[in-house]
């Protein structure tokens, strides 16, 4: 099973430069050409922030242009929410996030279960509206534990955005990750989940969960650089995505792509240790 991981499109109602200068449909067109030549996916995996401002019209540009890109590859595509994304027109645009699931949750959350070659695909939503951190809730994962209970044929891939581990070099990534990872690794522990795909830091990032792998792909819109100084962050041009092998001899296996862009690392905002502890205190 081979996956191209993307994540954190942001992409805005209106193409063009936003404030801080990035076009986030240019950086996910130019994401998409450099992969031109990718051959053998099997499935895309878009883990949340596809909008930046929740607006159908953006919904409507990403699920094009990654649509257009998965036809060339007789790739599905399967989304989840992430927290800058709205329900709402999340659903009017994508649906359950899957082009044909077998299976949906039952709440308002977007979560649902497809099979692409005997690999069952799992998106779940960690969105909490108006936060920048994520929870899944005791709902939703009561409701993958019931999925799990069968295992399928070569095993699960479970996507969602906030990932459930964090780096402590980031002043933020450990406020602003998944709030209840001992709930969700109580619900994959002896699963047949073989790895965990996740977003939402803008950088890549690898751990486990319960044994299981936990991936964390870079951002499209833009790239998180934490070579600042202790208490501040950093975030820079570059368009990334990942793609993730499973089932060979020696998977998983994740490897990352960056888009050639001429002006890739120029500083695209920096966070200053009072701008950073505002942030926190306001959705931390």
């Amino acid at each position: 099973m081979r996956i191209l991981h993307l994540s954190d499109t942001h992409v805005r109602r209106t193409p063009g430069p936003d404030r801080r200068g990035v076009d986030p449909t240019e950086s996910l067109r130019l994401m998409l050409t450099e992969l031109r030549h990718l051959r053998g996916v099997d499935a895309i995996v878009v883990t949340g922030d596809l909008a930046d401002d929740g607006a159908v019209e953006a919904y409507t540009i990403v699920r094009e242009l990654i649509g257009d890109f998965a036809r060339s590859l007789d790739a599905p595509v399967f989304c989840t929410t992430g927290n800058h994304d709205e329900r709402s027109a999340f659903t009017k645009v994508l649906g359950s996030g899957h082009p044909a699931a077998g299976l949906t949750f039952p709440g308002h959350e977007r979560a649902a279960v497809s099979v692409v070659g005997g690999w069952r695909f799992v998106t779940l939503d960690s969105l909490v509206p108006g936060e920048v951190y994520g929870r899944l809730g005791a709902a939703q994962l009561e409701w993958l534990a019931g999925v799990l209970s069968t295992p399928a044929e070569h095993g699960t891939v479970l996507a969602f955005h906030h990932p459930p581990i964090s780096l402590d070099l980031s002043v933020t990534q450990p406020v602003f990750g998944l709030r209840d990872p001992a709930e969700l690794a109580e619900a994959i522990r002896g699963s047949d989940v073989r790895v965990l795909l996740t977003g939402h830091y803008h950088l890549q990032l690898c751990g486990f969960l319960a044994s299981v792998p936990v991936w964390v792909t870079p951002g499209v819109v833009n790239r998180v650089d934490l070579t600042t100084a202790p208490g501040t962050e950093r975030a820079v041009r570059g368009a990334s995505a990942s793609l993730v092998e499973l089932g060979g001899a020696g998977g998983p296996l994740f490897h990352t792509f960056h888009a050639r862009d001429p002006r890739a690392h120029e500083t695209v905002y920096e966070l200053d240790e009072e701008r950073t502890r505002e942030l926190i205190a306001r959705h931390g």
